[in-house]
């Protein structure tokens, strides 16, 4: 016995597998497949690389997106560091750049602020 909450007349509405995708074999199988109005399917295409976004209006007239994807190859750590041109200091780079904020440092503290005296001024009663 069928539960759904339409008559019997309305086309079944198919169910996405457990993975959350929803599969069709070719462009007249995600033609066929039938949605409800007010909503919008992401339909793979087993057969080809290729997803179908299937909508349908208030009215429920369909209308379809194909969209092509194409599978990139994985790249090294080694490749991503070359394409984004990061460089790194190596430890001995960055013992060189201490040793000089310490010497700056040092001759900072050293520097001696030579002042003026100011001029008392001298109060006569």
């Amino acid at each position: 016995m069928n539960y759904n909450y339409y008559p019997q007349t309305y086309p079944y509405y198919q169910q996405p597998n457990n993975n959350g995708l929803t599969w069709v074999s070719g462009i007249e199988s995600a033609k066929a497949w039938y949605i409800a109005p007010n909503t919008t399917v992401a339909l793979w295409d087993s057969e080809s690389q290729t997803i179908y976004i299937k909508s349908a209006d208030a009215s429920g007239m369909p209308s379809m997106k194909i969209l092509d994807y194409a599978l990139r190859e994985p790249t090294s750590p080694v490749e991503r560091v070359s394409d984004a041109k990061v460089d790194y200091l190596t430890r001995e780079d960055l013992n060189a750049l201490y040793e000089q904020i310490s010497d700056l440092r040092d001759e900072i503290d050293n520097l001696s602020i030579r002042r003026t005296p100011k001029k008392k001024e001298v109060i006569e009663e």
